[in-house]
């Protein structure tokens, strides 16, 4: 394997791809034209179900290729695991008048942080576990070929902190280094989040490929 592509226009996701396969030899690459290609409806109930229906279905776009997806979120134990595969759209019901799963765009980071500390406004600090979870999926042609799970465990302050990262960074707090994901430089933050245990994950399948 001497090329992989990742199913999103984020250029900074393309980045953080191509930097972390550069050491193997290999070549991360967006999909040729993505943003004209229909967008994959999310509408799975796990996050690994909407990471290989992602590339599953962007991978018939590129015949032969290797196609790179990935789902992640945030799950609170006190919320029985909310916002979950939800995250990017929890606060649709007060900025859209829309439950999460029928929302048809993403609802404001800060939005989302707000609902997330009403919801826990009277849970303990002892009770607000909680963990980052990213998976990718590797397709071609239509088909899986693999999936990768990462974790992140950590606790939801009361009020954010720090000014790096996106998403629900400031509120997570990780005890390991007692600090907010937010607060991570871009090296700490690869090497404990969930998105980069799970991206090393991808890195040992890589190098088995040969």
């Amino acid at each position: 394997m001497r090329r992989i592509l990742i199913a999103t226009s984020n250029p900074g996701k393309l980045r953080d791809f191509a930097g972390a396969a550069a050491k193997l030899g290999v070549e991360v690459a967006g999909i040729p034209n993505f943003s004209s290609l229909p967008l994959v409806v999310e509408d799975g109930a796990t996050f690994e179900a909407n990471a290989r229906k992602k590339a599953e279905e962007y991978s018939l776009a590129v015949p032969g290729e290797i196609v790179i997806a990935d789902d992640s979120g945030l799950e609170i134990d006190a919320l029985n695991g909310a916002p979950g595969v939800h995250s990017a759209r929890y606060a649709a019901p007060e900025l859209l008048g829309q439950e999460p799963h029928e929302a048809g765009s993403n609802t404001d980071d800060e939005a989302n942080n707000q609902r997330v500390l009403r919801e826990l406004e009277n849970v303990a600090a002892g009770q607000r576990t909680a963990r980052f979870v990213c998976v990718l999926a590797a397709a071609r042609d239509g088909q899986t070929v693999a999936t990768f799970r990462g974790t992140a465990e950590g606790v939801i302050l009361p009020a954010p902190r720090g000014s790096n990262g996106f998403g629900y960074d400031p509120l997570f707090f990780f005890p390991k280094i007692q600090k907010t994901f937010a607060e991570l430089t871009a090296e700490e933050k690869s090497r404990y989040s969930h998105r980069g245990a799970a991206f090393r994950k991808l890195q040992e399948w890589i190098s088995e490929q040969g």
